[in-house]
């Protein structure tokens, strides 16, 4: 049996820590003061809000993004896309068929095209071919079938700016985390009138958001963010529009990427992470690429992780998720021990997760050091001193 004295300080910071099953509402973000919120943390890695808390509610909507803020996210990570007429919205994936209400809609029966995409013919009602206005007649719904459905058809598909506008009426600093997603094909679909691409746009939408500076520069640090893609020649791109610092994205080692048709074992070589560190200041890879799995269980981890570091990389893979189907049986179950494997034993700068809360809260409870445990028995051991005395 555990020692007694232990108990105390634990129930008190489980106390402190709190867990909330409130409701989303809209956050208090216009009577928060802009000019002195809780700056971001930068001491443990980053607990990067996989499309919102998207284990819970509809990815990439404004409640998933609230509810993500709320738990604790460090950063909102989200998809960009682009509709018919040029409006960037967020989006995961090309075709709206999987996360939202498009095949209840018999006007758009007419919309369902085949395109092909890195490779593959690939058919659906593709974004590309709505406009903002239709988009946003659509309802999101939860991406799978063993996750809550209460919100399904309830929040409609927002855009990048919206979603900015999240991040920055949080009441703390929030980061956020965006996408430049598949860029082939938007910029094979979708037309500017002023000539500019894809990622031009990206960019002037952040530019237009007070959006600048190099990794943790002043202004970095007063609105965080970070530019994600899996396309190497749109993070070489984009290094010429903005000082704001880039991730490069790694797949499965036998995948091709989407413009370059190299495959993500050759981009995670010695020499590539060489000549990519100039453009980008860390990848973010699919878990599985750092710690192959055989049979559901995890493996031998690869010297992916400490390559990147040696070349002052850091490394932010995806995606962690809760439910048992996606937990290797190594975890026995357990999303927290897969945590602490991944933070304490692979030694990773940041994680994308769909549960956002889950994240935290082991980050909290570990962070727990033996200084706090220390002075927190102390106030105890004086109170209780006080008590004997009275």
């Amino acid at each position: 049996m555990a020692s007694s004295h232990c108990f105390a300080p634990l129930v008190f910071l489980l106390l402190l820590v709190g867990c909330s099953g409130r409701p989303i509402d809209p956050l208090p973000s216009k009577t928060a003061d802009a000019t002195n919120r809780q700056p971001l943390q930068t001491s443990r890695p980053y607990n990067i809000a996989h499309r919102g808390s998207s284990g819970e509610i509809p990815e990439e909507t404004a409640a998933a993004y609230m509810r993500a803020i709320e738990e604790g996210a460090d950063f909102i990570e989200t998809d960009i896309l682009s509709s018919k007429d040029g409006v960037l919205i967020c989006f995961h994936d090309l075709t709206l068929d999987e996360t939202t209400d498009v095949g209840e809609h018999k006007e758009f029966a007419d919309r369902k095209r085949t395109y092909e995409v890195q490779g593959f013919n690939t058919t659906g009602f593709f974004t590309v071919d709505f406009t903002l206005k239709e988009l946003k007649s659509l309802r999101v719904k939860q991406r799978y079938p063993f996750r809550d459905q209460q919100y399904n058809g309830k929040y409609p598909i927002i855009t990048f700016e919206e979603y900015i506008s999240i991040a920055l009426d949080a009441p703390r600093v929030v980061g956020i985390y965006p996408e430049i997603k598949n860029p082939v094909l938007i910029n094979q679909h979708v037309k500017w009138a002023d000539g500019k691409r894809f990622e031009d746009k990206f960019v002037e939408t952040l530019k237009k958001y007070g959006y600048k500076g190099s990794y943790l520069s002043k202004d970095w640090l007063k609105q965080p963010a970070f530019i994600q893609s899996f396309a190497p020649t749109s993070l070489v791109y984009v290094s010429n529009l903005t000082d704001l610092p880039k991730i490069f994205l790694i797949d499965d080692v036998t995948n091709l990427t989407q413009d370059t048709n190299q495959s993500y074992w050759e981009i995670t070589s010695d020499p590539y992470l060489d000549y990519i560190k100039d453009y980008v200041v860390g990848i973010g890879p699919w878990k599985d690429t750092i710690v192959p799995v055989v049979n559901n269980y995890s493996q031998t981890p690869t010297d992916l992780v400490s390559r990147a570091h040696a070349h002052d990389l850091q490394v932010h893979p995806y995606t962690y998720r809760n439910e048992n189907s996606f937990l290797h049986l190594n975890f026995h179950q357990d999303p927290y021990a897969e945590y602490n494997y991944w933070i304490n034993e692979i030694g990773v700068d940041g994680l994308f997760t769909d549960f956002t809360g889950s994240l935290h809260n082991f980050q909290e409870w570990t962070s727990f050091n033996d200084k706090n445990a220390s002075s927190l028995l102390h106030k105890i051991a004086s109170m209780v001193s006080s008590y004997k005395k009275a």
